[in-house]
């Protein structure tokens, strides 16, 4: 008897055929006007939950890890069959909800983890490498806040406290100074009661202005979705504009961010600008945290994260729905997607 040649998880991926994504989403009863289409194979999808608020909550089933199986059989494999067996054999309404791939791993030894064999999401091409963009906005945000820090002390250490504070808060057009939202969170951590900047003490400016981060106590590192090993650790400030300013830091991978853990516990757009403002990053001197929103940077975190808080829907082979949102690591952070979509 002639053995029977297996396809690799490639080849049956692309061997089968692909439903229109807005059809998949109109057949789990997301409409047109919730739909934000990322070409022809994928899609987010908004504002769902307002509209489906007082519906009956469904069965959420987890799928953890086991021990390595003879044939590989991991988590995704097991919840992408489990969901098609649900969902296209037994007729229950089902969707499947998996992390976005870091692109390390997929290029490493592990690869991606689009599912295998005949339970995989399709196109795992697109699945495991890029997506909708949400690892790129993250490695975008958290490296804005890594830059923000090292300005911020070198800033600090070339300025008296009177140009600094005007830097920090310029006139406007009308000539006057102002407090933006978030400067106004600061001074309020500060026990400042004032909204008027030109009513402030020099000392209450001082305080408001200076940080001190102390460099020894600076946890937040530059990221990148890539396992580049020479990057774990490296010296930062060797410019000569830097006038010898130099710290060690490294790189982390993208999806070991903070943020990416932010995005797959945050509930709301203004949820996640609460949790990205109230992140340390290290502390002053005098053991005071500081965080983003210490920085100013809450806010343009929020901005560069703004698409990525909506799932992206995708489908199995079997033309089951996906939800393919955030992908926190388990052993630093709490290892599943977003159970909110």
């Amino acid at each position: 008897m002639e053995a029977k040649i297996v396809p690799s998880d490639i080849e049956v991926s692309q061997a089968s055929p692909l439903q229109p994504i807005a059809d998949i989403a109109e057949a789990a009863g997301i409409l047109k006007e919730e739909m934000i289409p990322y070409g022809e194979n994928k899609l987010k999808v908004k504002d769902v939950r307002e509209r489906l608020q007082d519906q009956k909550d469904g069965n959420y089933v987890v799928v953890t890890a086991i021990n390595p199986t003879p044939l590989g059989e991991g988590k995704s494999t097991t919840l992408v069959g489990l969901s098609q067996a649900l969902g296209a054999h037994l007729d229950k309404k089902v969707f499947t909800c998996m992390r976005q791939p870091s692109q390390g791993p997929t290029f490493g030894i592990k690869g991606g983890a689009a599912g295998g064999g005949y339970s995989q999401v399709i196109p795992m091409e697109e699945f495991n490498l890029h997506l909708t963009g949400d690892i790129h906005a993250i490695t975008a945000a958290n490296n804005l806040c890594a830059a923000a820090i090292d300005a911020r002390m070198f800033h600090e250490s070339t300025q008296k406290d009177s140009p600094l504070f005007n830097r920090l808060c310029p006139k406007g057009k009308d000539g006057k100074r102002s407090f933006a939202p978030v400067m106004l969170k600061r001074l309020k951590k500060l026990g400042i009661e004032k909204e008027d900047p030109d009513e402030l003490t020099d000392e209450e400016k001082k305080r408001f202005a200076r940080l001190d981060i102390d460099p020894e106590t600076i946890t937040w590192q530059r990221v990148l979705d890539t396992n580049d090993r020479m990057l774990r650790k490296i010296t930062v400030g060797q410019g000569v504009a830097e006038k010898g300013r130099t710290r060690e830091t490294g790189f982390d991978i993208t999806v070991a961010s903070e943020i990416m853990a932010v995005l797959a516990l945050t509930t709301s757009l203004q949820d996640m600008r609460e949790r990205l403002g109230n992140m340390v990053v290290a502390h002053s001197k005098a053991g005071d945290p500081i965080t983003t929103d210490d920085l100013g940077l809450g806010g343009a975190l929020t901005v560069l994260m703004k698409d990525a808080i909506w799932p992206t829907l995708m489908q199995t082979i079997e033309k089951t729905p996906v939800f393919v949102h955030a992908g926190p690591f388990a052993n630093i952070a709490h290892g599943n997607s977003s159970v909110i979509c």
